[in-house]
């Protein structure tokens, strides 16, 4: 029986150039923290332990790695160095040990998981994902001869013709674990950075007479994020790649590229995205749902034949249930809609629980805050709500209930009845040419009176 594998991520840099009180790999993706993907992709592999290495004092970094351990790298004398740190935690680890970086949040478990194959496979002591690269120049070159990983060149440190190679070191590295302490050990600080390089892991092994192999992967995947601009890049890869996947699925998107979706966005088959729609977080969409333009939804359940916007914004907490249709400018916020219900025009409803095929219609406020509390507005099934009508929480509208136009609702309306909440209208003939002189008197005066003051 093959033995588990074990990871390393590399956490522990200063991501100085983000100019951020939040530690570089807390910065989101797709609504969650590039850290959080490095362990999702990770955690597919199955690996028997996940140790990061991460900076003293870094609280919020160890409390994004929970329930895996974490070790601290005292100082920041590179990544051979950081690596090391794990050591401890590894003890009694005899399979590999794959080390990936917490800043690199694209590599896929795919492309681990054939690393992690290829070193079983050829027994080899180190494994390196490299690609070929557009611009070389930023990377380590891996020096390759007759198949085996020779050693890797950092930059800084290479000569013209090894600058000249475009095979380079995604950082992604696999050791073995029965040999991984005389790996490290093997590291030393003698390069243009003085710092202890974990891709010398590699001249170490063949030092040993062990073998190093070098894994071709794609070069999309191994971007690493040091700045806002290549955080913005990173986003765009990741939607790209959950957009494609979800259309992969049956999901229908007119205009792809502005289509924003989140790490855990969940969209069933015939599903049709319109332009312009933003998914946070907690999204759950079933079939046959139609999302027109300009719509935000977050921390929502969707359910089979809905339709929903244009300019549509359902809020975390909301449930809209089979066929209901939430139409232009409407707001939901820890709503719950009932089967068949419509909000179709410039409604606000918080904290409402709307029943089945009930019709909320223009205008219309579930008024939730008082200033210190929100509260509940329930209206039952197949009831009427008239437009620009204000619904005063806590409150309930009873089953098949009508409330006439323009009401303001502060008490509970019995099942079947009708409810005015509205003033008498009062008209006055022939008075509206004397109201228009007495207000446009009223202005004039004022503007008087203000000029006055100011001189």
């Amino acid at each position: 029986m093959k033995s588990s594998i074990a990871v390393v991520v590399l956490a522990a840099g200063a991501g100085t150039r983000m100019k951020s009180a939040l530690p570089k790999i807390l910065h989101p993706l797709a609504g969650w923290p590039m850290l959080r993907h490095v362990l999702d992709n990770v955690g597919r592999l199955k690996p028997g332990r996940i140790v990061g290495v991460i900076s003293p004092g870094a609280a919020a970094v160890a409390a994004a790695f929970a329930p895996h351990r974490t070790v601290v790298q005292k100082r920041p004398v590179g990544t051979g160095d950081a690596a090391k740190a794990a050591l401890g935690a590894l003890k009694g680890h005899r399979g590999p040990v794959l080390v990936v970086f917490g800043d690199a949040p694209l590599v896929t478990a795919a492309s681990m998981q054939r690393l992690v194959a290829a070193c079983r496979k050829e027994e080899a002591a180190v494994g390196v994902l490299g690609f070929i690269a557009r611009d070389p120049s930023p990377y380590g070159r891996l020096i390759v001869h007759r198949g085996q990983l020779e050693r890797i060149v950092e930059s800084k440190d290479a000569d013209e013709a090894e600058k000249a190679i475009d095979f380079c070191n995604s950082g992604v590295m696999c050791l073995d674990g029965r040999l991984i302490d005389a790996l490290l050990g093997g590291i030393g600080n003698d390069n243009a950075k003085r710092e202890f390089y974990l891709t010398d892991a590699v001249v170490a092994a063949r030092a040993a007479g062990h073998k190093a192999i070098a894994v071709d992967g794609e070069e999309g995947e191994f971007q690493g994020i040091n700045s806002r601009a290549e955080l913005a890049v990173a986003e765009r890869a990741l939607q790209d790649r959950l957009r494609a996947a979800a259309m992969a699925t049956g999901v229908t998107m007119t205009d792809p590229e502005t289509v924003w979706l989140a790490a855990d966005t969940r969209l069933a088959a015939d599903v049709t995205v319109g332009p312009c729609v933003r998914f946070g977080l907690g999204v759950t969409v079933a079939s046959n749902v139609e999302i027109k333009a300009f719509c935000d939804i977050e921390g929502a359940r969707i359910g089979r034949g809905a339709i929903i916007g244009p300019f549509a914004r359902i809020r975390p907490g909301s449930e809209v249930a089979e066929d209901v249709h939430i139409g232009n400018f409407v707001e939901l916020k820890a709503t719950r809609m009932g089967r068949g219900a419509k909000a179709n025009h410039l409604a606000y409803l918080g904290d409402a629980d709307i029943g089945a095929r009930s019709n909320i219609g223009a205008g219309t406020i579930a008024v939730n805050y008082d200033g210190y509390g929100k509260w509940r507005t329930v209206v039952e099934a197949e009831v009427f709500v008239g437009s620009n009508s204000a619904l005063v929480a806590p409150v309930r509208i009873g089953k098949g209930a009508n409330v006439t136009a323009g009401s303001v609702i502060t008490e509970d309306v019995p099942a079947g009845a009708v409810a005015f909440g509205r003033a008498r209208q009062t008209t006055n003939k022939g008075r509206a040419a004397l109201l228009r002189a007495k207000l446009k008197a009223r202005a004039a005066a004022a503007k008087r009176t203000k000029k006055k003051t100011t001189k």
